[in-house]
């Protein structure tokens, strides 16, 4: 079946802007965090903060996290964001929760093409009828160890998660996961510089797109003008550059 990418802001550290010119102000002044803290106010926030961006001082927005729900991205996907490591994921896992029906992620180029598309679906519902049926096997088999020593009720507990576990092995990339991210504010510009880009695949590049929708909701002077590098210079992917830096710097202005 068929699945859309669906990502929602759970959680971040309160006043992220203030907190973030507060720590910068910090390392300049003879007085406590909490005094800065109380003698700021928005607008004072906001005026520093850009000051802060503008200088380069990065250092201190790592003081704020973010943290994302996402659903509807495949396994393609989830290996490319955890290179990101300065970050902590927690994803649904398949040795522990049966693929009954699985989901997955149909490429565009494959989506836009009724016979690929037609080649690419029967396959997903054949590798659902290979899982089912290893599952199946491996079930009977665990089932019968399991009952040496345990009740049949927990027998059947323990063979269902054991036989799933290697069953797996058969699922495609593109099967659905969901994942929790936390990010700290440093780490996740770092992010939507390199995942914003058009060079980067065009799934992960929607992931970073509605990462940076949510957190400009909350934190606009911090994620202000962020996005691919190429916002705030020349394309720095030289020859490799996807020649649209006018329409890509147009987009990120309206984002």
């Amino acid at each position: 079946m068929e699945t859309k990418l669906n990502v929602k802001l759970l959680s971040y550290t309160p006043e992220p802007e203030k907190l973030i010119s507060a720590a910068a102000k910090l390392c300049y002044s003879d007085v406590s965090g909490e005094k800065i803290m109380e003698d700021l106010n928005e607008e004072k926030a906001k005026n520093f903060l850009e000051f802060l961006m503008n200088l380069g001082h990065e250092s201190p927005i790592e003081h704020v996290s973010f943290s994302f729900s996402v659903e509807g991205v495949s396994r393609v996907l989830t290996h490319q964001l955890v290179r990101h490591r300065i970050a902590s994921y927690s994803q649904r896992s398949q040795r522990y929760v049966q693929e009954g029906q699985f989901h997955y992620v149909i490429p565009p180029e494959i989506a836009d093409i009724e016979k690929a598309k037609d080649i690419f679906i029967k396959q997903m519902e054949k590798d659902q009828e290979i899982y089912d049926e290893l599952a199946d096997i491996l079930y009977e088999k665990h089932l019968n160890i399991f009952k040496k020593n345990n009740s049949e009720k927990e027998a059947k507990k323990l063979a269902a998660k054991k036989s799933i576990e290697d069953a797996r092995y058969v699922l495609p990339n593109s099967c659905e996961t969901k994942i929790m991210i936390t990010m700290n504010a440093r780490s996740l510009i770092h992010f939507f510089n390199l995942r914003c880009c058009n060079r980067a695949q065009w799934e992960i590049r929607g992931l970073a797109d509605e990462m940076l929708i949510e957190v400009k909701k909350v934190a606009p002077n911090l994620f202000k003008n962020i996005g691919p590098r190429c916002l705030k210079g020349p394309c720095p992917e030289g020859e490799m550059t996807c020649g649209d830096i006018v329409k890509v710097r147009d987009k990120y202005k309206k984002l």
